[in-house]
């Protein structure tokens, strides 16, 4: 038990673990789930749209979460300098998605659930983008913080 204490500190001393259950969970719900909802031949769009809006708050909360882990990790590992950058954008990502494009998305969700015909918006295209970025940023993240010292991760640590 005492060896497996040092391992445990270590392996959640790095923001790896957050890095890959993050993008797990966002991947999980947006690029399976999502798509999943509208495929299922017996949910109508209006029951699928309103799923969706709820499902994509209740993640929009859960990063949140992860960004505060995230933070908090990167913060007591002596991190922080090299992940300033990783940090600021997942977290303006969010701030967008939430402030501005997730309140837009349900809007137009319920429009269309009631029936109305609405023009294109760059809302859903922009999350979309931003979705992707942020998974790119967290597996690329994942991936360095989990590299072994010497290489070439030191950015990282």
């Amino acid at each position: 038990m005492s060896a497996l204490l040092p391992k445990l500190k270590s392996a959640f001393s790095s923001p790896a673990w957050i890095c890959f259950a993050w993008f797990g969970m966002t991947a999980g719900v947006s690029l399976l789930a999502t798509p999943a909802k509208f495929a299922a031949p017996l949910i109508t769009r209006p029951v699928a749209l309103d799923v969706g809006a709820v499902t994509f708050a209740v993640l929009n909360k859960a990063e949140f979460v992860a960004l505060i882990l995230l933070l908090i990790v990167v913060r007591v590992s002596g991190r922080a300098a090299q992940w300033w950058a990783v940090c600021g954008v997942l977290a303006l990502i969010l701030v967008a998605q939430s402030a501005w494009l997730l309140p837009e998305l349900t809007a137009r969700a319920g429009m269309v659930a009631s029936g109305m015909e609405l023009p294109p918006s760059i809302a859903h295209s922009a999350y979309a983008t931003l979705e992707l970025t942020k998974l790119v940023i967290l597996f690329a993240g994942g991936m360095v913080a989990s590299m072994p010292a010497g290489q070439g991760n030191s950015a990282a640590r």
